[in-house]
């Protein structure tokens, strides 16, 4: 795992810096190439020695919701060209937290056992941001083996007040 990171690195940095004021428009569009270029069977394709680079790259903007931009373009023919495409989810990770490094935002996971919507949202946002001293873009997953309680994943950061967290460290106390 650390090989894709240290392979995407200098494909985000790059694009970051050529990107500009059009971060977030860049954003969009390599999330969207990274999910195209995430599944097996375009893997296979492109690997495949019989196949040319123009097809892999037609085939890639054929499935696109929208065209590329020329960046958009010529960094698709980059990572293509350079055998990279099993890279681009990574790469694009990479580039969000570029983006939301400059725009002083952090991608936040909250997993809870339950729904949570609306103004419990924002309110958990609100304790969570000064909690973690930054802005928030919070994604929830419900994860009902959490029992209750909320799970907070923030960059490296993990903020864990689940009950099943909270059972495991009774159960380790009096085993101790």
């Amino acid at each position: 795992m650390a090989e894709l990171a240290t392979i995407a690195r200098p494909y985000a940095e790059a694009l970051f810096q050529a990107a500009g004021a059009q971060g977030p428009q860049t954003a969009e569009w390599l999330q969207a190439l990274a999910a195209v270029a995430a599944h097996e069977p375009l893997l296979a394709f492109a690997a495949d020695p019989k196949v040319t680079a123009q097809q892999v790259y037609d085939v890639i903007t054929g499935v696109l919701p929208q065209p590329l931009p020329p960046l958009g373009q010529n960094f698709l023919r980059t990572v293509i060209d350079n055998d990279r495409l099993r890279v681009l989810p990574e790469i694009a990770h990479q580039f969000q937290a570029l983006l939301n490094e400059r725009q002083g935002v952090a991608d936040a996971r909250v997993e809870s056992a339950f729904p949570i919507e609306g103004a419990a949202l924002d309110e958990l946002k609100t304790v969570l941001e000064k909690r973690f001293g930054r802005q928030l873009r919070l994604q929830v997953q419900v994860r009902p083996e959490l029992i209750g309680g909320v799970r907070v994943v923030v960059g490296d950061e993990v903020l864990d007040t689940s009950v099943k967290a909270r059972l495991e460290q009774m159960r380790v106390a009096l085993t101790a």
